[in-house]
């Protein structure tokens, strides 16, 4: 009997693996993206909210909207939410891994992608932790 369904992915990136009605969960692995010498493009989603839950390494969550601008380290085991339509992007230490939640297929159907403004970018820098540049 098989009562379980049981998911990895190990290699770098993005990957859906759990589909139920309207949602889905992903994991992401760092890759070279979210070094900050490659960083550069952020993403929203106009319908939709995205969770993220770091569970190792090192993550930082930035986000732009007409709030302002935010920068948070993460930390493992805590819940973000990024509310539909804000603009948000990652930084990671190599090791880092997220667990997403979010609307099925979002990243297929709902995710619009941006160059940061230089006024973003100035925000960013100034509020980078200490293992950003490490």
């Amino acid at each position: 009997m098989n009562n379980l369904e049981i998911y990895e992915w190990n290699e770098n990136g993005y990957k859906p693996l759990v589909f139920y009605n309207g949602w889905q969960v992903a994991l992401l692995n760092w890759e070279p993206a979210y070094e900050l010498a490659n960083a550069g493009e952020i993403e929203r989603h106009v319908n939709t909210d995205e969770v993220f839950v770091l569970w190792k390494g090192h993550g930082l969550l930035f986000s732009s909207s007409a709030d302002g601008f935010q920068v948070e380290d993460m930390r493992p085991g805590v819940i973000y939410n990024v509310p539909k339509s804000v603009w948000h992007g990652l930084l990671a230490t190599r090791d880092a891994a997220w667990i997403i939640v979010e609307d099925r297929d979002t990243h297929l159907k709902d995710t619009e992608i941006r160059q940061m403004s230089t006024g973003e970018w100035k925000q960013l820098k100034a509020n980078l932790p200490v293992w950003v540049n490490s």
